[in-house]
């Protein structure tokens, strides 16, 4: 614990007077002009492997920039001195590919050393599993560094639970200067992808602690998650977020019109007034869910901590020279 307070102080007094440089389309088009060709094709690979990667590699980008910024804090695996972020509550059991990002980051480096930051290959893959999975394409601003260390306890600390509803979403989206739009047309994330039962069998069957079922989930819809997650069954099962698992569309908001939402935390958006609006919006208009959806990516995007980083040789920890001496090279 020490050593993380000392730091963490070491952070704060070399950041104090210092901003992240601006981020921009086309930061590699000198340095490295293949990176988003190169991030693109190892993620098409993977998903003709096995099309959950897409929507696993997508969910990183959330999970890493609402904590400390979009750093790839989230990538580093725990050392002696570091408890990171792949064990904190939300992402434990929960979030997987890191082996894409391992393979993404291992083609670059070949194609060009010590460029490509593992944080911006998170976003770039982030943009490209929508794209191949039948969603918007857009321009990506790159330029982020890595982070030197990572913290469980920040993670904690802001990821929201599946059982969280849409007040406390839109507090915590709020700090972001994201809006209520935004939270609703982020969470169309859902619209690829699968969940545990782990994640609903609350709602199935102690919604609230009632002992009784979600009276918000369609009775056909529920008899059909009661087949899937008996109560006393196997919670690592994993169910369908939507109608379409594999398609980037419009159907997860049609689906929480009619009932259908998997996680308590997309029902929600629809049984409560203030969000309620924008899902009836976006299941009706594919196109203003893809508008509100690429605006919303890039303002979680523009996420930075402003403390000084470096570009990893591998995704999973810092290179070989101490922290203080990195921290140092930074300001130089």
């Amino acid at each position: 614990m020490s050593f993380i307070i000392a730091l963490l102080s070491l952070l704060l007094r070399l950041t104090s007077a210092a901003s992240p440089p601006p981020l921009r389309p086309g930061y590699y088009s000198e340095s490295c002009p293949e990176a988003e060709s190169v991030v693109r094709e190892v993620l098409r690979q993977a998903m003709a492997r096995e099309t959950r990667s897409a929507a696993s590699v997508m969910r990183l980008q959330f999970h890493d920039c609402l904590v400390n910024g979009c750093d790839g804090s989230l990538l580093l695996d725990d050392t002696a001195k570091m408890v990171g972020e792949k064990l904190a509550l939300s992402n434990i059991n929960s979030l997987r590919s890191y082996e894409v990002v391992d393979e993404i980051k291992e083609a670059l480096e070949i194609v060009c050393p010590n460029v490509v930051s593992c944080a911006d290959i998170l976003i770039i893959a982030a943009r490209d599993a929508v794209l191949l999975s039948g969603g918007p394409n857009w321009e990506v601003k790159l330029g982020r560094k890595d982070s030197l260390t990572a913290s469980q306890e920040a993670s904690n600390d802001i990821m929201p639970s599946p059982r969280a509803n849409a007040s406390s979403l839109i507090t915590l989206f709020t700090k972001f200067n994201l809006s209520v739009k935004d939270l609703v047309a982020l969470s169309g994330s859902h619209s690829i992808g699968k969940a545990r039962c782990f994640s609903i069998v609350f709602r199935l069957y102690n919604q609230s602690g009632t002992g009784r079922p979600d009276p918000s989930i369609d009775p056909d819809y529920r008899e059909k998650l009661d087949g899937l997650c008996p109560l006393g069954g196997d919670e690592e099962v994993t169910g369908d977020l939507d109608s379409t698992p594999e398609i980037f569309d419009n159907w997860y908001f049609k689906d929480l019109v009619n009932g259908r939402g998997f996680l308590n935390s997309d029902e929600t958006l629809f049984t409560f007034d203030e969000t309620r609006v924008y899902v009836k919006m976006f299941s009706e208009s594919e196109s203003e869910f893809f508008e509100a959806f690429v605006e919303g990516m890039i303002k979680l995007g523009d996420l930075q901590s402003g403390f000084p980083g470096e570009i990893r040789r591998s995704c999973r920890a810092v290179n070989g020279r101490p922290v203080e001496e990195v921290l140092v090279a930074t300001k130089r």
